[in-house]
């Protein structure tokens, strides 16, 4: 049986010591402390308690209303271990929840996903973080064994996060947004053409100027709201526009889609993607092109609009309905630029050399001459001003198909999140399996970042500042061995933040 006491030391300060009884002689078992202030006794004596409770089983004889409710630290006898940013993963963690991916059932592909949002670097460097920030620990050695498994789970991945897309944003899938971009490799050899197997790492057209490194093309396809719900990864020498169908019809297919409307770009369009659109039962709206129309229905539109600002038209042409509308706003950049291009010209004129021929408003003029392009000037500023869009839809207007491909900027807005946020690039991998798994990683986090965004109105980078200054203070209780965390008080905006993202505080 374990007793505390009090004894005077010999500087006359009280002593706390557990004890017990044997052989009718008094054993020391513990000292906890001494003091020569009256009121820290009853904080050492409670500290006895809790050793005596810890070690021995023993309860006390006290009755539990009489018992503090907290417990006692002696500071002398505690040990900084450190801080922890629990809070940050038990919201994560929550959030992941709701998106389903605990179903996964693979912890390591959520946490990479977790620091992936909170600090993106290096997959070595991330399992760092997770044991710094969490107390998460995982063996190196297995990582990139993992990692080849993970684009397994893209399908599923897709699912759960356009379930979130239907439950928190009103998906209907009756409009999606298409694009790509490029990510390149922190690389300058793309990989060997293997009895026909080129491998994904190729050379190609790159969004980001580093031709002269193997990329990948990423085709991205976002709801309304710009909440990503599917993606595609194509070899670095693909035309964009040769994403476009597979994209599509992979989603279309994937989620029993009977009816869709996609959003894309000009690269997109073709007579043949025209015709399997159709075939498949989906509308469109896409970008057109309209230098390149016949200079007589170039004239027309032109006349048409009549430089009127908000004016608008619908043209039927072998590639669906053109609609055409103008902007004075357009018209004065559009102006502008082509000003600067024909000067440049003017200034090149007479010059011999390389230049010459990249020169926008400049022709060949004999052999070694050049002269200004009088007929693609005038054809340009017929254009000022003018934009277009090909349709097959027929029962929206014409101001709708316009707010609708205008809304196009929500992708360019993801890509440059996972790009800047999430650091989606320069790639590290060289393998196919791991290039997947890293693209798979980034999508899940910009899905779970865009869902907070939208869900708090905040900036991801806020949101992660935010929910990282909640810390958990780790202190060691020597005299019990036992580790006691103290949170940092949350303030009103993290409450707040904390209830949108999770719905249960």
């Amino acid at each position: 049986m374990f007793h505390v006491r009090t004894t005077k030391t010999a500087s006359g300060a009280v002593a706390v010591q557990v004890v017990r009884y044997q052989d009718r002689k008094t054993m020391v078992v513990s000292h906890i402390g001494s003091t020569h202030d009256p009121k820290e006794i009853d904080s050492l004596k409670q500290a006895g308690l809790q050793w005596i409770e810890k070690e021995s089983k023993q309860l006390s004889l006290l009755p539990k209303e009489s018992q503090t409710s907290s417990k006692v630290l002696v500071l002398d006898k505690a040990k900084y271990l450190g801080i922890r940013h629990t809070f940050f993963l038990e919201v994560i963690r929550k959030i992941f929840q709701d998106f389903r991916f605990n179903q996964l059932k693979n912890q390591l592909l959520l946490d990479l996903t977790m620091i992936r949002i909170i600090e993106p670097v290096s997959k070595l460097e991330s399992l760092e973080l997770l044991s710094e920030m969490f107390g998460i620990v995982y063996k190196e050695g297995s990582l990139y064994q993992a990692m080849t498994s993970f684009s397994t789970f893209k399908d599923e991945v897709e699912k759960c996060v356009v379930r979130i897309a239907k439950k928190h944003f009103d998906f209907d899938f009756s409009i999606v947004f298409y694009d790509v971009t490029t990510l390149y490799f922190e690389s300058f050899k793309e990989d060997e053409d293997d009895f026909g197997n080129a491998g994904l790492r190729r050379n190609g057209f790159s969004k980001d100027n580093k031709s002269n490194q193997p990329q990948i093309v990423i085709g991205l396809i976002v709801s309304s709201d710009g909440f990503p719900v599917s993606y595609e990864i194509f070899a670095g020498n693909t035309f964009e526009g040769k994403t476009f169908l597979p994209s599509i019809l992979k989603f279309k297919d994937t989620h029993q889609v009977k009816t869709l409307t996609i959003v894309a770009d000009a690269a997109m369009i073709s007579l043949e993607n025209v015709q399997k659109l159709l075939e498949n039962n989906l509308s469109y709206i896409v970008g057109a092109r309209v230098a390149n129309l016949k200079i007589d229905l170039i004239k027309q539109i032109s006349l048409k609009l009549n430089q009127t600002d908000g004016s608008n038209l619908r043209v039927k042409t072998d590639r669906g309905f053109l609609v055409c509308d103008f902007s004075q706003k357009r018209y004065n950049k559009d102006k502008h630029e082509m000003e600067k291009a024909i000067q440049k010209a003017e200034r090149m004129l007479g010059n011999i050399g390389a230049g010459l021929k990249r020169a926008k408003f400049l022709k060949p003029k004999g052999k070694s001459d050049y002269e200004l392009n009088t007929e693609l000037v005038g054809k340009t500023k017929l254009l000022l001003g003018i934009k277009g869009y090909y349709t097959n839809l027929t029962t929206q207007s014409n101001q709708t198909i316009i707010d609708n491909y205008h809304n196009l900027w929500h992708v360019e807005k993801a890509f440059r999140i996972a790009k800047s946020d999430l650091k989606m690039r320069p790639i590290y991998h060289y393998k196919e399996a791991t290039i997947k798994a890293h693209i798979l990683i980034c999508f899940m986090a910009l899905s779970v970042t865009k869902y907070m965004e939208l869900k708090t109105g905040k900036s991801t980078k806020r949101i992660v500042k935010l929910l990282k200054s909640i810390t958990d203070a780790r202190i060691l209780d020597t005299l019990i061995g036992e580790e006691i965390v103290m949170r940092k008080e949350l303030d009103e905006e993290i409450k707040q933040l904390w209830k949108t993202l999770t719905m249960s505080y």
